[in-house]
């Protein structure tokens, strides 16, 4: 399968997992106004709808960051820059975005980010972006 072609099943991967996430956060958000709204119960009854709460919070923190990773890529793929490692500037291997498709770093940057806390060979994504090669990605993109 050409790289095109799989940036394209990534692009409609992204476009589903997106809106499943974006119903899933709308759905805790009622809840926890629902919870809200209750005030009956005891004191266990609290103490597990408590408890509830958190994780429910904490999965939506989880969610919420992932739906952001994901608007970026969306962005990354309309603007042709999506796939490039914002290291070094090389593709990032299909096999990785298919793991990760809002992957930003190659394996190699990415193991190096995690080693030492920083790129020490981070390209200017300026430079990518004026580099003068065909844009990575360019397909009709749902916008919605």
């Amino acid at each position: 399968m050409a790289r095109k072609d799989a940036i394209k099943n990534l692009h409609e991967a992204l476009i589903t997992r997106r809106d499943a996430l974006r119903k899933a956060l709308a759905g805790d958000l009622s809840l926890l106004k629902e919870l809200k709204e209750q005030t009956s119960g005891d004191v266990v009854d609290f103490a597990l709808d408590s408890a509830q709460d958190e994780i429910n919070s904490q999965l939506a923190e989880v969610e919420s960051r992932e739906l952001g990773n994901i608007e970026a890529a969306l962005e990354k793929m309309r603007n042709g820059t999506y796939g490039r490692c914002e290291g070094c500037a090389a593709n990032i291997p299909i096999i990785r975005l298919q793991a990760l498709p809002y992957a930003t770093l190659c394996i190699e940057c990415q193991t190096e980010l995690e080693k030492t806390g920083e790129i020490s060979n981070s390209a200017n994504l300026g430079n990518i972006l004026d580099s003068g090669d065909d844009p990575v990605v360019d397909f009709e993109m749902d916008m919605t």
